[in-house]
């Protein structure tokens, strides 16, 4: 996992409310275990045509939208049933974050531990996030989840919330696993002078 660092990207609007993970990832997609080629499956049922060839409507198949690295989403997204192939495929298309009022917190904590930063935000900076990215498609936020702030095209910064661990985690390029196994030395150092103990029952 790359080390999530502040970066300035331009924004592609959903403004739909309780988006869930099977739209945004089909269970079809699920038993694959590589996460190559879900970027293209992304919204898959609401991007394609039955034949297969893009809907020019959808807003991540429009020429004005590509490259941008953040979603500007309803109300409650990433609700349904938990999956990791939904936060996969996101990062696959091209997304460093998620911006919306409410995340379910499944889909919230798959996205952490993945490396796609979820983003809360207020009503009212929602709707301003998602007129801009409508209006002019050039326009860009900054995201520093060091300082935990996105800052908007008219220099106001807005912060969000993300717990500690995850934090650490996202700005230093580990997931859980790596995490422990980073801190090998120290519990062996631990273990070494901490002698064993034997639980006793009576």
């Amino acid at each position: 996992m790359e080390p999530l660092k502040a970066f300035t990207g331009t924004m592609v609007a959903l403004p739909i409310n309780d988006i869930d993970t099977d739209q945004i990832i089909p269970a079809r997609y699920l038993k694959v275990t590589d996460k190559a080629g879900l970027g293209a499956a992304a919204f898959t049922d609401w991007r394609y045509n039955a034949d297969g060839s893009p809907k020019p409507e959808f807003p991540l198949n429009q020429p004005q939208h590509s490259g941008a690295q953040v979603l500007i989403a309803g109300h409650n997204f990433g609700c349904g049933s938990s999956r990791e192939h939904a936060p996969w495929a996101l990062i696959g298309a091209g997304l460093k974050a998620v911006v919306s009022t409410y995340f379910a917190d499944i889909f919230k904590g798959n996205a952490l531990k993945n490396g796609l930063l979820p983003i809360i935000v207020d009503e009212d900076t929602q709707k301003q996030l998602i007129s801009l990215a409508q209006e002019d498609p050039t326009s860009t936020v900054s995201i520093d989840l060091e300082a935990q702030t996105i800052t908007l095209p008219d220099g106001r910064a807005v912060t969000f919330p993300v717990d500690p661990f995850s934090r650490y985690c996202l700005l230093n390029g580990v997931d859980q696993l790596g995490f422990l196994i980073n801190m090998d030395a120290e519990t062996r150092a631990y273990e070494e002078n901490h002698p064993a103990r034997v639980l006793t029952i009576a």
